[in-house]
């Protein structure tokens, strides 16, 4: 049987018009069932109440959002305003690992202006949301403020089944959802990375299950927000009983910060780090600090995408390959993904730009030695030039059935090279190719397995 295979570097990159938006399958990265974001955000939209409090010296706006949250609006100084985002979530019933809201209401004692290190801030707080379209929102009007934006992220860490990219629990997510009811991480990087370098501030308490730990903690995290976001904290594995009993105290590094300023201290970034990682004392946590800390690797250098329309200062490519040559797989994927978000905003779905890093994509699964994945987007790949209305024998078409059905075969996994092989099957029937005895040799593995043999 021929192999096949295209070296991530000899990938061209598309430039010209786009073409006309196409349907685009459930492979796009946080693609969402239709109607169900509308659905979902009425239905936040639905919860929320509205009071308001007498103005205090320092405060400034405060939003809740959330299960029955409030909304509480009080005056403050807007010489000089920041925004804080505090997102709490966890799935809810027995995926639940930590107990991520909890923390809410020590973060809701601490003055605004802490949270911020401004005199006026703006506060908006996230209990246990449902929708990633909706946490999206909030992110994104967050980013858009020019002033220093601080983001404070509570919660549980996992890999999706289908892409393994990195996403943050929400309220309704389970193992087989998460694509659709997670927060993917990229989604963040992407909107963070076009703020203007020194003015964003993440500190992140997050809990990783067993997949997304030893994702992390192996490949040196691979979480990077881009360049110029500075990011503190912590990520630690799941405990052996997902929760610690009546006693469970929550995200504990967000609680110690909590506790830090509510004794009238404000040290900068890296010092409160220090002593909150220092108070929280989560043994074999792996702590955050990109400003000083080789406990995770720089962000992909250049690889994060500019602002909606900008070209991007450097050609990405490069630098996501040295990451992904360097074992940092998690993060080049969520570069390529974030770029690909922002192809198919600008362009469009089916667009040749965001096709491109579809196709980056399934060659960097192929480096991290993820077939299943490769296959699967290779084939999406297939199928989206094929609906574009490119000839079967279009080079191009052949070329991603030939990587398609290459991955497959490297596939170890009986059971997940079975769930792939029809829709291989069927591409191989309408895509030939060039080499004679594809579809007999696809049959005849196909057979094997069947048996129950891996050959």
């Amino acid at each position: 049987m021929p192999r096949f295979g295209l070296p991530l570097a000899e990938l061209r990159a598309y430039r010209g018009t786009s073409a006309e938006p196409e349907d685009f399958d459930d492979h796009e990265g946080g693609a969402v069932p239709a109607g169900g974001a509308v659905a979902v955000a009425a239905e936040d939209a639905r919860r929320l109440t509205r009071t308001e409090g007498p103005a205090r010296p320092g405060d400034g706006a405060r939003l809740q959002v959330g299960y029955g949250a409030g909304v509480l609006i009080t005056g403050g100084d807007t010489a000089t305003p920041g925004t804080a985002l505090l997102i709490a979530a966890a799935p809810v019933g027995k995926g639940r690992l930590v107990d991520a809201s909890s923390v809410l209401p020590a973060l809701a004692a601490v003055p605004p202006s802490a949270l911020t290190g401004t005199r006026a801030a703006t506060v908006v707080e996230l209990a246990d949301p449902v929708d990633p379209q909706t946490v999206l929102t909030r992110i994104r009007s967050a980013a858009a403020g020019a002033g220093p934006l601080c983001l404070y992220l509570a919660g549980q860490l996992h890999l999706d089944r289908k892409q393994r990219l990195p996403h943050l629990a929400l309220a309704r997510s389970t193992p087989s959802t998460l694509r659709y009811t997670g927060l993917p991480w990229h989604w963040l990087a992407a909107e963070l990375t076009i703020r203007r370098p020194g003015t964003t501030t993440v500190f992140v308490d997050l809990v990783a299950d067993p997949d997304a730990w030893r994702r992390v903690s192996g490949e040196g995290l691979g979480l990077g927000l881009g360049l110029g976001v500075r990011m503190f904290g912590q990520v630690a594995p799941a405990a052996a009983r997902r929760l610690r009993g009546p006693d469970d105290t929550g995200p504990p590094y967000l609680r110690a910060c909590a506790t830090i300023w509510r004794s009238g201290a404000r040290p900068g970034p890296e010092a409160l780090h220090e002593l909150a990682a220092a108070e929280a004392g989560t043994e074999g946590a792996l702590l955050l600090d990109t400003e000083r800390s080789a406990a995770a690797p720089p962000p992909v250098a250049g690889a994060a995408p500019g602002g909606y329309g900008e070209a991007p200062p450097t050609d990405p490519h490069p630098a996501i390959l040295a990451a992904a040559r360097a074992g940092r797989h998690t993060e080049a994927a969520a570069a390529a993904a974030a770029w690909e978000q922002q192809e198919l905003r600008t362009y469009g779905p089916g667009s040749p730009q965001a096709l491109h890093w579809l196709e980056v994509r399934a060659d960097l699964a192929r480096l991290a030695g993820e077939p299943a994945l490769s296959c699967a987007l290779w084939m999406a790949v297939a199928d989206t030039r094929i609906t574009r209305e490119q000839p079967v024998d279009d080079p191009e078409v052949e070329g991603a059935v030939d990587r398609a059905h290459h991955q497959w075969e490297q596939i170890q996994d009986m059971g997940a090279a079975r769930s792939l092989a029809p829709r291989l099957v069927a591409l191989r029937r309408r895509v030939p190719g060039r080499q004679r005895g594809a579809l007999t040799a696809l049959q005849r593995r196909l057979e094997h397995l069947h048996a129950g043999h891996p050959a």
